[in-house]
């Protein structure tokens, strides 16, 4: 870490070691920080385990979407907590503590990118890179009141990044302010390859706010009606056609057996003593059957061909970010694990489309922030990004 201190513990305790970056460029003046699963030259990278992190050894190479940062001018000030193995929505790690939450600090922070979400929510710098796979940007981006990006599947670069299930991981990003939020987006993801038009169809997952609720669904009107102040009137779609149970299972098991790939030979060598939630998923990734991920696959095939002819090259969805505001850090871990799988209902349907998802700070509920969501089609995160910009500059409630 290259800051004097961390209240927000946010941070791994790494001792300090200098990363240059060039000294102009467009994100000349920013800071930011790093998720612990990014290879960072000086660091080693824990993945947000002990034994990963006995295993690492320092790290000679920067992964290149760090390093495309720096080259653009943004000085890093250190790598953040993950949750373990990054195999979680919570943001608490049982081995190397909870970040605090900037937004709703009696709030989990959300995760796995929790430390890279409160060390932003905390000023402690101006963005910060996660990644998401089931939701791991978007749900600490809702939580703590920050803009967060899942981009397109394969648009940002992840090598030099621990994986927990490669076809669905992407390389996403947190800031505190919209044009903040631009910039590091034109620099990471560049120009699109399917921009949007100015004035895009505006889609509303009416079933995904169905499943909220009440006093969510009202906490977010306001903020639906400056969507429709930028860009015109909703029109009322189902997102999942089918329902949500088919593609949460669908997601469930192909994550499932593709985190067993990656960590489970880890896991079965040197049976680390995994955390709470963390050592039930691998349990459970361990007994996925060979039917149930071919099945799973067919599923997300046909889904991605429906949901991706819903938007066409022209239209956006609507939808929340998260059920509700994050869970108090009392909650217990049955608590959580009921908010995660009913979160998973709203933010499989970016997953497994692999289309991008911008959550936007636009609400809050009981003192705590409240995000909501716009996707677009495959290619088109640039104008998402810029989309998502001009919402929240938007007068409120307009």
């Amino acid at each position: 870490m290259l800051l004097d201190a961390d209240p927000a513990r946010a941070f791994m305790p790494y001792p300090a070691a200098a990363v240059r970056h060039a000294e102009t460029g467009p994100l000349s003046g920013l800071t930011f920080a790093v998720k612990d699963l990014f290879d960072v030259a000086g660091y080693p990278t824990s993945s947000g385990s002990p034994h990963m992190l006995a295993l690492s050894g320092i790290k000679t190479r920067t992964a290149p979407s760090v390093q495309k940062l720096l080259d653009a001018g943004a000085r890093f000030v250190g790598k953040t907590i993950t949750d373990e193995l990054a195999f979680s929505l919570s943001g608490k790690n049982a081995h190397f503590g909870t970040p605090i939450n900037g937004g709703a600090p009696d709030r989990i922070p959300g995760g796995s990118s929790s430390g890279s979400a409160s060390a932003v929510s905390n000023k402690m710098c101006d963005f910060a890179l996660g990644t998401d796979t089931g939701g791991s940007v978007r749900g600490p981006a809702n939580h703590c009141g920050l803009f967060g990006l899942r981009p397109t599947h394969g648009r940002v670069s992840l090598e030099g990044c621990h994986d927990l299930s490669p076809s669905f991981d992407t390389c996403g990003f947190f800031a505190r302010d919209a044009a903040t939020f631009t910039r590091v987006g034109e620099v990471l993801l560049g120009e699109d390859t399917a921009p949007l038009p100015q004035k895009p169809r505006v889609l509303l997952a009416k079933d995904t706010f169905g499943l909220l609720q009440g006093p969510v669904r009202e906490a977010l009107q306001p903020a639906l009606r400056q969507i429709e102040a930028v860009v015109g009137r909703t029109q009322e779609v189902n997102a999942a056609q089918d329902g949500f149970t088919t593609l949460y299972w669908a997601m469930r098991y192909i994550q499932s057996r593709e985190a067993w790939a990656t960590d489970g030979a880890m896991i079965e060598r040197f049976q680390p003593p995994l955390g709470p939630g963390v050592k039930d998923r691998f349990e459970f990734s361990k007994a996925v059957t060979d039917q149930q991920v071919t099945e799973s696959l067919g599923i997300r095939s046909v889904f991605r061909e429906r949901f991706g002819a819903l938007f066409g090259q022209d239209a956006i969805l609507v939808l929340p970010s998260m059920p509700d505001i994050a869970p108090l850090l009392s909650e217990s871990e049955e608590s959580l694990n009921d908010y995660r799988n009913n979160a998973l209902n709203l933010l499989c349907l970016s997953v497994l489309s692999g289309q991008p998802q911008v959550s936007i700070p636009l609400a809050s509920r009981a003192g705590a922030p409240l995000g909501l969501s716009i996707m677009g089609p495959a290619g088109s995160d640039m104008s998402l990004v810029s989309l998502a910009a001009r919402i929240a500059d938007a007068p409120v409630g307009a």
